[in-house]
């Protein structure tokens, strides 16, 4: 029976750990993500599914949320282009409120508000984001608010 209970324990704790090691690579990986961005680096191109969701969620000055989605490929085209403007002007985010949530196994959604550079206002943004069978993690959908009504001429 000791040795019964004990197996019991060991698998336990191993499957915590497991648990616990996949939140904690799962959240690593979107602190690199953010430094990344932060940075101008580009290998943020590379934390992409190729087809993964992309969502920018336009507020509008009424309040009012428009999501506008777009495909990964896109959407990075668009990043490229626009991050050279945002290292000319230091543009930076700043995240808080960062939670984790298991979605299954190898799949964590992280939701956090984003503060943009300069502004006093704080945004809503998640990312999901999986282990792939090679052991790298990708952001599998995004959803990013964000005030830039130019969004709205991709909205359908």
């Amino acid at each position: 029976m000791k040795k019964f209970l004990l197996s019991i324990a060991v698998l336990v704790m191993s499957m915590i750990s497991v648990y616990a090691d996949n939140r904690q690579d799962a959240l690593n990986f979107y602190n690199n993500y953010i430094n990344a961005a932060n940075s101008y680096s580009d290998s943020v191109t590379s934390m992409y599914s190729p087809n993964a969701k992309i969502i920018r969620q336009v507020v509008k000055p009424d309040g009012s949320l428009v999501d506008v989605y777009t495909n990964t490929s896109t959407y990075i085209k668009q990043m490229k282009i626009a991050q050279a403007g945002a290292k000319l002007r230091q543009y930076k985010n700043f995240y808080s409120n960062i939670k984790i949530t298991k979605i299954d196994n190898d799949t964590y959604k992280i939701s956090s508000l984003r503060q943009p550079i300069g502004e006093t206002y704080k945004l809503k943004t998640y990312a999901v984001v999986k282990k792939q069978s090679n052991g790298t993690w990708l952001i599998i959908e995004e959803m990013m608010q964000t005030k830039q009504q130019i969004f709205l001429k991709y909205a359908k």
